[in-house]
């Protein structure tokens, strides 16, 4: 049996979900924890402790660890990264601060700005210009770099971002400050804008520096702590970290460029939806991962997801373009809101029920948890309206409080002149409004029809929400996939191996040099080669996709899109012309006319699958009935608590069918239906739910 295991690690605002598959049996073997938000990798240790021992189950079988958090970008939204210091080119102290000179809210005289990851006063200005072909204008002065590096020091500072003018053309200014550096202050922590992302645009490209430089202490020592605690309890696989564009990379690149995990957690759900739908023969998929912190949406077209190579960080307001940290990472595109199982209710100044932003979390946890938690939440809503079973929440390792939940609420539902039910169910249908609504503008805005998906239920509190907010979305079908609470850490062991990199190259097609074009989609692709034979794949075995920012000649910005394959020459031209205009079109319902397009930044995306894992459930043949028992719950649509059948997930077979109202338990989550659902059991224990009436 030994090294026959992969373990998935996902740690989220309120639990931490580790999952060991057994790559020889396609055994699941499940643990839920409680997230410790002081360290975190305690949670994932008495998780890996827990699971040692069950279906023999040991620390050596393990072949290897893959780990999604969202450890960091909760770091930069609460502003307890690392103390970060920053050199820029003398006369671009200010980039950061000024960065596009835009208001996001043209006409809000009380605008709230992001505010830079780096201060002021931490921001060093050295003597050096390179121009944007890589020439040197200014040498470098490197005394003056060493004043300002001891400085810097001398204030606290244990991380250094580096972003010098035009460095993605000519790194020679930014090396050289490493090197004196990593000479002087061996012990400083540093991150150069050549490195994390060599693209034009300096405002981002040092608004992604400075994150990367802000949470790189953090990924370090929590990276080297978990891997050696870990290694204590018997475990010796090689760990990797998801990247938030839904691909894998080894612990070192990890623990170098931490910026490219800010979005890890969300994209391993989005990957596993993709991958539980396209089992279940759908190809368009909304991905609904609800957690008891956050609400995650995100598109699957196709059978893939949507891929963005930039978005904002620690937005100010959440939907509103503009109001957070621009960075420069390719991501998996999604939608998150404060709507998690921990999520506050309360009334605001004009009256109204609200829930979230604020959450609970693990700590300490909503009140019927019993951890000291005084605020109503959607679990203790949830948990009212007989959603939940007291002595199975989390497979029964919580045991949580009914009297507790509604001791809380009285205060909550007198404010409102509401009974408690009644309260308790306002907050569930806040929640799921909250959710459709993001849901309908964010597929709205990428030219759909919400009606043309199918909704896919993960994540603990997913599947207790998604029946009602399907029926809001006017969707006819929902697919719930076996342990769907711990979906994420079952997508982390079948994300491929991935990635990106760019570069900025800004020329005309009648400037370009096709065959130097060619030698630098080809440097792109040995420097993500040498990462992907790093991370343990074989790099003539992965799929590599060249893409190109491109836009006409006079335009601010670019749209990305994939090229066909190389080697390019000069014969490539009129073939790339087409494709960026046959694109332009598509987007934009025409093209200027006689306008010459030009290529901005080129980007390499290097891909390698996974072999041996597949991580859908194996069918039960056994002849069980699914039926445990009833319980009170209540729907609206009958305007009552009902006596309604609690069936057991896992004694369901293929091709067993019943209809709603409905609660369908399993130790990591449940299944809410209401009377209109017909549900089905398919084989790979998908549950298929067809909505019959419009709501």
């Amino acid at each position: 049996m030994a090294g026959t295991f992969s373990l998935g690690i996902d740690i989220g605002g309120t639990f931490t979900d580790i999952v060991a598959y057994d790559q020889a049996t396609g055994e699941i073997v499940k643990a839920k924890e409680l997230t410790t938000p002081d360290d975190p990798s305690r949670g994932v240790i008495t998780g890996i402790r827990n699971l040692l021992g069950v279906d023999e189950t040991n620390a050596e079988d393990f072949s290897r660890v893959v780990h999604a958090t969202t450890l960091f970008t909760n770091s930069i939204i609460t502003r307890d990264g690392a103390k970060t210091g920053m050199l820029t080119t003398a006369g671009f102290r200010d980039a950061v601060e000024i960065g596009r000179e835009r208001k996001f809210e043209l006409y809000d005289i009380f605008i709230s700005k992001p505010e830079p990851l780096v201060p002021r006063d931490l921001r060093a200005e050295v003597p050096e210009r390179i121009g944007p072909n890589g020439e040197v204008l200014t040498p470098i002065d490197l005394d003056a770099l060493r004043q300002k590096v001891n400085r810097l020091v001398a204030e606290g500072v244990e991380s250094v971002a580096i972003i010098f003018l035009h460095c993605y053309a000519n790194p020679a200014h930014e090396d050289a400050a490493i090197e004196v550096i990593t000479a002087d202050h061996p012990d400083l922590f540093v991150s150069a804008s050549h490195d994390i992302s060599p693209e034009i645009r300096e405002y981002e490209r040092s608004s992604t520096t400075a994150a990367n430089a802000y949470v790189k202490p953090l990924a370090q020592r929590y990276l080297d702590n978990l891997v050696t605690e870990a290694k204590n309890l018997g475990v010796k696989a090689p760990f990797f970290m998801m990247l938030s564009n839904g691909g894998l990379t080894h612990i070192e690149e990890a623990k170098s460029r931490p910026v490219l995990m800010l979005e890890s957690g969300p994209a391993a759900g989005a990957l596993v939806a993709a991958h539980f739908g396209g089992a279940a023969g759908e190809k368009n998929i909304l991905a609904f991962d609800m957690g008891g912190t956050t609400a995650k949406l995100a598109m699957v077209e196709n059978g893939r997801p949507h891929v963005a190579y930039s978005f904002e960080a620690a937005r100010e307001k959440r939907f509103v373009v503009g109001s957070g940290l621009p960075i420069n990472i390719s991501t998996i595109e999604l939608i998150e809101i404060g709507a998690g199982g921990g999520s506050i209710a309360h009334v605001d100044a004009m009256g109204l029920l609200k829930v979230g932003p604020r959450s609970a979390g693990s700590e300490p946890g909503p009140v019927c948890y019993g951890r000291g938690g005084s605020e109503p939440t959607v679990t203790d809503a949830d948990l009212l309206l007989g959603y939940l079973n007291p002595e199975f929440f989390a497979g029964g390792s919580i045991q949580i409080d009914r009297d507790a939940a509604s001791t809380a609420m009285v205060p909550l539902a007198s404010s409102l002149g509401l009974s408690v039910p009644e309260v308790a169910w306002g907050i569930h249908d806040v929640v799921n409004e909250n959710m459709a609504s993001a849901a309908r503008v964010h597929i709205a805005e990428q030219g759909h029809d919400v009606r043309e998906f199918t909704l896919l239920a993960t994540g603990g509190a997913g599947p207790v929400h998604v029946y009602y907010v399907a029926k809001k979305l006017g969707l006819k079908r929902l697919i719930c996939p076996a342990s769907a609470g711990v979906a994420s850490a079952l997508g982390l062991l079948i994300a491929p191996a991935r990635v990106d990199r760019t570069g900025t190259v800004a020329q005309r097609f009648s400037e370009i040099n096709w065959q130097e074009l060619e030698a630098q989609y080809k440097v792109l692709e040995a420097d993500a080669s040498v990462v992907i034979e790093e991370t343990g794949f074989t790099p003539a075995e992965a799929v590599v996709t060249r893409l190109a920012d491109m836009r006409f000649a006079g335009q601010g910005f670019e749209i990305i899109l994939e090229l066909p394959d190389g080697p390019y020459n000069e014969d490539s031209a009129t073939l790339l012309r087409e494709t960026f205009e046959e694109v332009y079109r598509e987007t934009f319902a025409r093209t200027p006319p006689d306008v010459e397009p030009e290529i901005i930044n080129i980007r390499v995306s290097m891909t390698a699958e996974v072999s041996g894992v597949n991580v859908n459930a194996d069918a039960n043949s056994a002849v069980l009935d699914p039926k445990r028992g009833s319980r009170l719950a209540y729907f609206p649509e009958n305007g009552e608590f009902l006596e309604t059948t609690v069936y057991n997930r896992n004694a369901m077979a293929p091709g067993y069918q019943f209809s709603g109202p409905a609660i369908i338990e399993e130790s990591e989550s449940t299944l809410i239906l209401g009377s209109d659902a017909e549900a089905r059991v398919d084989n790979q224990l998908n549950l298929i739910v067809d909505l019959t009436k419009e709501r």
